[in-house]
């Protein structure tokens, strides 16, 4: 690990204009994914900007009937929140299937938000990869990619995003509220805060230099029968194969999303629209567009299996 000097922020217009100040400087909260990175030299920041002083560590009701979750509220008390788990269960499923206790008693909403998205070349300095350095070239196109993504790909990555919580938070339509460096504020959409690759795949959200999250902003309860379901190589602690999603009203509407397919959690409200249809309706509207490699194409049916799964739960 590289030498780095380190400060705590004072407020939040304080940590977004030094963050700002410094290409180099990293906000630190929970750090359950960041210093992993530093380890590897992945991520080299110079500075580091300790923002876990700074309040945002409370779930409160919002005038409209929703929930506004802190930036700094840790996955473990997310989870167990009595609010969340009575009308946003698909929350705490999602968050539970994330992670080990340990993980979870650290990590942040808001760090869980922006991890990194995951391929094994991005975790090796040895192989070349656009996100690690913009224009080294992308190992995993003709390279394995068992685990990688099948849709919303570019010629300069394939990654998948490993947030169980953010594929939770798309089908809840939540909404990330920020703080620029000249403190100005804005919301943006959790369906327009994640980027696809095209041929800037390490820029990964919308967020600007600087700009901090304080919060993530839940609408006012949806109702309906709330599933997580999950698909991965081994029962606990990995990144899903494929996982669905879902909030499946009475009547067979619903929302659906899917994660381990793409660069950011995978939705369509077109595919939502054909869920009276059944599964083989639903995926073929997601995955309307992927471009799997020989290695991965067992997705495409995984994702119809899975949400095969999900439908059935949601009628029992």
């Amino acid at each position: 690990m590289r030498a780095f000097t380190y400060e705590r922020a004072s407020s939040v217009e304080a940590a977004a204009k030094a963050a700002a100040s410094n290409r180099d400087a990293k906000f630190i909260a929970g750090g359950t994914n960041l210093l992993d990175l530093m380890k590897l030299e992945i991520e080299t920041p110079t500075h580091l900007i300790d923002v876990n002083g700074l309040g945002l560590d409370r779930i409160e009701k919002t005038p409209e009937g929703g929930l506004r979750i802190g930036a700094l509220v840790r996955n473990t008390d997310l989870a167990a929140h009595d609010a969340i788990r009575k009308d946003y269960s698909l929350l705490t499923r999602a968050l539970v299937a994330g992670a080990s206790g340990q993980l979870r008693n650290k990590a942040t909403t808001a760090g869980n938000l922006l991890q990194r998205t995951r391929c094994p070349y991005f975790y090796d300095p040895n192989q070349p990869c656009n996100k690690r350095r913009p224009g080294s070239g992308c190992s995993a196109i003709g390279g394995i990619t068992r685990q990688l993504a099948v849709v919303g790909t570019s010629k300069d990555c394939l990654a998948t995003h490993p947030s169980d919580m953010a594929v939770a938070m798309r089908v809840l339509d939540a909404v990330v509220e920020t703080v620029r460096s000249d403190g100005s504020s804005r919301s943006i959409p959790i369906a327009e805060f994640y980027r696809l690759p095209a041929d800037t795949p390490h820029i990964e959200t919308e967020l600007e230099a600087g700009e901090f999250i304080t919060a993530v902003v839940l609408p006012a309860p949806i109702g309906g029968k709330h599933i997580y379901r999950k698909v991965r190589d081994r029962a606990s602690y990995a990144f899903a194969l494929v996982s669905i999603g879902a909030v499946i009203q009475e009547d067979g509407a619903g929302r659906v999303a899917v994660g381990g397919v793409a660069h950011k959690p995978w939705r369509m409200e077109a595919a939502d629209m054909e869920l009276a249809n059944g599964a083989h309706a639903v995926s073929a509207a997601l995955m309307a567009d992927a471009r799997p490699t020989e290695q991965n194409r067992f997705k495409i049916d995984l994702v119809r299996r899975t949400l095969g799964a999900v439908l059935n739960q949601a009628r029992s």
